[in-house]
């Protein structure tokens, strides 16, 4: 009900989803548009990209976990201050090294400095740009990187892209309207104070940390300590000291230890029955760092190496299988364990929904697991869609949660 995937619970917004669920995750681009369409009652690409583009309702910002999320800008303004530590300063030494290895100049760090301002006066005169654009009025921001040298990913990548992270990570620029599509990835530069008009407001760090905390535990609790250190990406000493200020309370998770906030012990009524297709990345799927719960035995089908997860099918709470979209835009489904003749209806009619609403549209997941590369090898696809696979052990019963 909280994660807006009962059909009970579907809000208007993709702003009300992002703020409910503590932001969309914006890695692939594609995530943020499903991500919202399966938690909205009347959900379009153009109403979302309105949001994003048009009203700034939601901003795609780097934070947690060095992720981008798409955030309602108060919330984003928590973000970027909890993880200063945590993602903008960790970046800005990765990229001082990254220098100093390319040999560009013996001074890494005033060099970087002295490029950040020239690029921010220059994206400040322009108004909106893109990163090409702005290394023709700051030529240094051509200059290559050696990455990965001697090895097979060696790499020679220009610095500007890493230059308008940087400022987006201090807050200073943030990303606009992509080049192309509603799922490109070449981003238009606006500073703060162009794209928001009042900019964002200030928090201290451990301000910050524990407000974070504090709504992440009414989205997602409760849970575990190592839950809230995963999804935040911060040392378990931040952690902690976030949840002093905030005082959770312990409980029982079915064996392990747990947190709830205070105020937040009472039992959510449960919806009737529900089924639902999240996209690669969604923020329930990856909301938590253990998934026993909901995952079940399904963890090495529906994840790659890195830990991403896949487009996942929900039934009733927990994931049940895994779906993808063809090159030729047909969907594709496989269940990975049997759950009856009505919920397999229910997933058929949201497949169908979700087809209905792509129309000629393509989401091809940008990180390939297992399943998907199954699904979307055109023979294969034909032999398996919707064709339930059994566990190979019975899944634990999980200790009640909310979601």
């Amino acid at each position: 009900m909280r994660h807006r995937l009962a059909p009970a619970a579907r809000a208007g917004t993709a702003t009300e989803v992002a703020r409910n669920i503590l932001g969309l995750h914006g890695t692939d681009p594609a995530t943020v548009f499903v991500a919202a369409w399966a938690r909205m009652r009347n959900a379009d690409v153009a109403g979302i990209e309105r949001e994003l583009y048009d009203t700034r309702s939601l901003v795609r910002v780097l934070v947690m976990r060095r992720t981008v999320f798409a955030l309602p800008p108060d919330l984003a303004a928590i973000a970027m201050a909890s993880c200063r530590r945590s993602v903008a300063q960790v970046q800005r030494r990765q990229l001082v090294k990254w220098i100093e290895l390319a040999h560009i100049t013996k001074d890494a760090a005033g060099w970087l400095k002295k490029l950040e301002e020239s690029t921010y006066r220059a994206l400040a005169t322009r108004g909106q740009a893109t990163t090409a654009e702005l290394s023709r009025d700051v030529p240094l921001l051509s200059k290559q990187l050696l990455l990965a040298e001697g090895r097979r990913d060696e790499s020679r990548p220009n610095i500007g892209p890493f230059v308008l992270r940087l400022l987006a990570v201090d807050g200073r620029v943030m990303r606009g309207r992509p080049r192309g599509g509603w799922l490109s990835t070449q981003y238009s530069w606006a500073t703060t104070e162009v794209w928001l008009g009042d900019g964002l407001n200030e928090w201290t760090v451990h301000e910050a940390q524990a407000e974070l905390v504090r709504l992440w535990l009414k989205a997602f609790g409760p849970a575990t300590v190592e839950d809230v250190r995963w999804w935040t990406g911060w040392t378990l000493g931040e952690v902690r000291r976030a949840l002093t200020e905030i005082g959770p309370v312990e409980v029982d998770l079915g064996g392990t230890t747990g947190i709830a906030l205070a105020d937040d012990l009472e039992p959510t009524r449960p919806p009737e029955p529900w089924a639902a297709l999240l996209p690669g990345l969604d923020p329930t799927v990856m909301g938590w760092a253990e998934r026993d719960w909901y995952l079940g035995a399904h963890r090495p089908a529906l994840f790659d190496r890195s830990g991403n997860a896949g487009p996942t099918i929900w039934w009733d709470g927990r994931v049940v299988g895994g779906w993808a979209q063809r090159r030729d835009g047909v969907i594709v489904m496989r269940l990975l364990e049997e759950i009856g003749r009505d919920a397999k209806a229910a997933v058929e009619a949201q497949a169908e929904r979700l087809r209905t609403w792509l129309g000629d549209r393509r989401v091809l997941p940008r990180f390939a697991t297992p399943l998907v590369k199954e699904l979307t090898t055109p023979a294969a696809a034909e032999a398996s869609a919707s064709k339930p696979r059994r566990r190979s052990a019975p899944r634990r019963s999980p200790a009640p949660r909310r979601g």
